[in-house]
């Protein structure tokens, strides 16, 4: 059958029926909020390039993890910005580093706020690179035991789920051992599986003052053109011990996400990252777009795409208009 007896239109007339035929649909209980922790108190510094994001010292995560949990965010993600840099990212596993007091912050003002831990180097390297530097080289195998150890000092200070960015090979079996073998076999590892070497960092690596010092991440990151490697990859950290598994960026690799989903029965996860988010925010600010409505069709495509849950800094914002 065909027009005239099948009218696609008639579904749509009215906001209530389109709502009773809305096929995908996005809830408060996909979002995670990222925050980033730096030194100080009653510290609320802007991120020039993403309106509307700050850094934020121990005290102020705490009444954040507050306001996101009263929004019905079940989730953070946090990124320790040290005061203090050197060659081997000493301030990654520091029992009261700074990542580690903004788990503890956040886990005393929302005890039931799911604290996700982001795991890398590069935040506390001199040089920038999310492993340990050797001759000039990320060296991959001596960057394994820092890892580990940075995501036991996250389990040993409350996070939740620990998820490893650094796209080293075999660092998920890596922090899987040490939790387990440290009577954390409960803490999670959402796996940044599929980390694409993107141009759409930039402005996170200002907040979180990590690009590199020398070269670049793409001897470690995945290349842009491949989405086979990118399975494999995610087949890879599932056998090392991953619950979960993420792709980022999410918009320009929703094939990528959408072909996860389809193989892939685990948690799945969508990194809406920085430079994606600050476009839309300064097209908004330009008045070339409808900031809002872009912000939460985007992540409508992610979650459509195949993502259980999205990383986004918009997620506050787009929980204020989400129904309970």
């Amino acid at each position: 059958m065909s027009f005239p007896l099948v009218r696609m239109r008639r579904l749509r007339r009215s906001e209530a029926l389109r709502r009773l035929t809305r096929e995908t649909r996005l809830s408060r209980d996909d979002l995670v909020l990222p925050l980033f922790a730096v030194e100080g108190a009653r510290v609320r510094e802007p991120v020039a390039s993403m309106p509307g994001v700050f850094r934020l010292s121990p005290d102020e995560i705490a009444e954040e993890a507050k306001r996101v949990a009263d929004l019905g965010i079940p989730a953070v993600i946090l990124f320790g910005v040290p005061a203090a840099k050197d060659a081997r990212g000493s301030g990654a596993d520091l029992p009261h580093g700074i990542a580690q007091r903004a788990v503890e912050a956040a886990k005393r003002a929302a005890p039931d706020l799911c604290v996700i831990t982001d795991v890398c180097l590069c935040e506390y390297t001199d040089h920038g690179h999310c492993g340990m530097v050797e001759a000039g080289e990320v060296a991959n195998d001596p960057s394994l035991e820092r890892l580990a150890a940075a995501a036991l000092s996250h389990a040993r200070a409350g996070a939740d789920v620990v998820a490893p960015s650094d796209m080293m090979d075999g660092r998920v079996g890596a922090i899987r051992r040490a939790l387990d073998a440290n009577g954390f076999a409960e803490v999670a590892i959402l796996a940044y599986a599929a980390k694409y070497a993107s141009a759409f960092y930039g402005p996170f690596r200002e907040a979180a003052e990590s690009a590199p010092a020398f070269g670049d991440r793409r001897g470690y990151q995945m290349d842009p053109p491949n989405r086979r490697e990118a399975m494999r990859e995610m087949q890879l950290d599932l056998e090392e011990g991953a619950d979960a598994l993420m792709v980022k960026p999410a918009l320009p690799y929703l094939d990528v996400l959408a072909e996860a989903r389809r193989r892939f029965e685990v948690p799945l996860a969508a990194y809406h990252v920085s430079g994606e988010y600050a476009m839309l925010m300064a097209a908004a600010e330009r008045g070339w777009i409808d900031g809002s409505r872009a912000m939460l069709e985007t992540l409508v495509a992610i979650r459509r795409a195949g993502a259980d849950f999205i990383l986004s800094y918009a997620a506050k914002e787009i929980a204020a208009r989400l129904e309970p």
